[in-house]
């Protein structure tokens, strides 16, 4: 509706713009025309959101405008150019002394799984056969998650002259009042935060199993275990703080809340991610404001690197914390301006897709932090200054309301921290890195729709610290989580970072 919407809008500003234009009302005129361009690059926008691709990644073309070189020799960019060719095939012999390449064949299974021999002797009669050997065949197979009962049977003795009575223990249990064992517990927290599959179907999956269990008791085993394992997420939260290279993003997430009756709540994730060591915690938040951030950050110091929300804003007066934006915010900007202005959008990221290079080749080398922090100074500040004086000599010229100016505003208010990243070899160009662990987070709600509480939110994003931690280390989420699960109800308090997934690779 939206889409039909703004095409016949369009249409009435250009009867609206044909009248003023007659009648000599060039105030009318001008808003009027200003408003069809706005509307004209929201209508663009939302075609390329139905029916585009949505990869921001620019690769420049040679340019047709010389005017916008500053002198600067474009680097050759590889087209693709489509041409008739004659064909033409020709018989070789291969010699002797060389073999062809054989196929590599099949995939080789991995050695660590479990491997069932089936052996299948040949027909007909073997007497005085002897074997000579084997042909070996893989076939990769699967069985069903399995439900099945844990039966503990503790025997019972009398000691002698009727001394008492010894009955083995119990080994203890993560829920002690809970049918669920360890493993159970961690595959249903796998199954909704890393695999995206909500309780009620799980309750359906469990039911084709055999095993009926009732949707308020999943849940109850959720928030139970999530009490158990809360301080693992306190300790985790305390290693990410004590970084001095932050990258911070919100994203919302819809809660039902008991005081709207027939709506939901929209709420926040907020997203802290060192990048450095591979840690990221997700902070629920009931809105969007200064206060969740403020009081996470309350004594951290370092860099921290934000998108140009103006929340973050607060951050970059404080003396202890040195600020860095998005570069790929600011390119997303001008990708959403190549339509309203098509030469200077197109040379922004040309220039900006120069810087990226770079860093594809830091991180393709393997430099270290301090050999990335000279490249970046004999190739990337030169970019960047000259960039930054063309965008403000351009910005002049442009409608400050248009998508390009808007774009060009956009990166000229930011370019110190834009540029920032130079400064030092750990810094990213962007804030990729939280954005990324952020995904997981989007794609559950997709499928979950909405948290059923402020605290089942929060729960939530106390899994998502856990499990998004596990995956930037490559950990399998299952294994770890059941381990963890077997040994912290016994586990000593002080020492609760040691079950911490990155640490356990130590």
């Amino acid at each position: 509706m939206r889409f039909y919407g703004i095409v016949y809008l369009i249409n009435d500003l250009c009867f609206i713009m044909e009248a003023a234009a007659a009648k000599g009302y060039k105030e009318l005129y001008e808003a009027s025309e200003l408003r069809v361009i706005k509307l004209e690059s929201e209508l663009a926008q939302l075609k390329k959101m139905i029916f585009g691709s949505r990869q921001e990644r620019f690769v420049p073309l040679p340019s047709a405008h010389p005017q916008l070189s500053l002198g600067i020799e474009p680097e050759p960019v590889a087209t693709s150019v489509v041409a008739t060719q004659k064909i033409s095939y020709a018989r070789t012999s291969v010699a002797a002394d060389q073999q062809p390449l054989l196929h590599p064949g099949r995939m080789k299974l991995p050695e660590n799984l479990r491997r069932e021999e089936i052996i299948i002797e040949p027909a007909g009669d073997l007497a005085g056969c002897k074997m000579m050997g084997d042909e070996v065949t893989e076939v990769l197979e699967y069985l069903p998650g399995e439900l099945y009962v844990k039966k503990y049977r503790r025997l019972k003795y009398v000691k002698p002259d009727n001394g008492g009575i010894l009955i083995g223990s119990l080994p203890v249990r993560p829920l002690e009042k809970a049918m669920a064992g360890e493993g159970l517990l961690s595959q249903i927290l796998i199954d909704k935060y890393v695999d995206h599959l909500p309780l009620h179907r799980q309750m359906q999956r469990f039911e084709r199993a055999g095993a009926k269990l009732p949707y308020s008791t999943l849940t109850d085993w959720v928030s139970s275990t999530c009490r158990l394992i809360e301080p693992l997420y306190e300790a985790l939260k305390k290693e990410v703080l004590k970084s001095n290279y932050l990258h911070v993003d919100e994203t919302p997430i819809k809660v039902l809340d008991k005081d709207k009756p027939g709506a939901s709540h929209r709420g926040y994730y907020w997203a802290y991610q060192n990048s450095i060591d591979k840690i990221v915690v997700f902070d629920y938040q009931e809105g969007r404001g200064r206060e969740g951030p403020g009081k996470m950050l309350e004594h951290f110091e370092g860099y921290l690197q934000t998108d140009g929300y103006q929340v973050y804003d607060h951050f970059d007066g404080r003396k202890d914390i040195r600020q860095i934006h998005c570069m790929a915010h600011a390119r997303r900007y001008f990708t959403e301006a190549v339509k309203n202005d098509k030469s200077i959008a197109e040379y922004a990221l040309g220039e900006i897709q120069k810087l990226y290079a770079i860093e594809r080749n830091c991180k393709e080398e393997g430099l270290l932090p301090d050999e990335i922090k000279t490249r970046r100074g004999e190739q990337s500040q030169p970019i960047l200054e000259s960039l930054g004086k063309w965008m403000k000599e351009q910005y002049i010229n442009a409608l400050p309301k248009s998508d390009i100016g808007e774009a060009l505003g956009y990166s000229i208010k930011r370019w110190e921290t834009l540029s920032r990243y130079t400064e030092n070899g750990m810094l990213n160009i962007d804030n990729n890195p939280v954005e990324n662990s952020i995904r997981p987070l989007a794609l559950g709600r997709k499928n979950y729709l909405f948290a059923g509480s402020h605290e089942a939110a929060k729960r939530s994003g106390m899994l998502y610290s856990l499990f998004g931690t596990c995956k930037l280390h490559g950990i399998e989420p299952y294994g770890w989580l059941k381990n963890v699960l077997q040994k912290i109800p016994s586990h000593p308090i002080n020492k609760i970072q040691e079950l911490l997934p990155h640490h356990q690779l130590k």
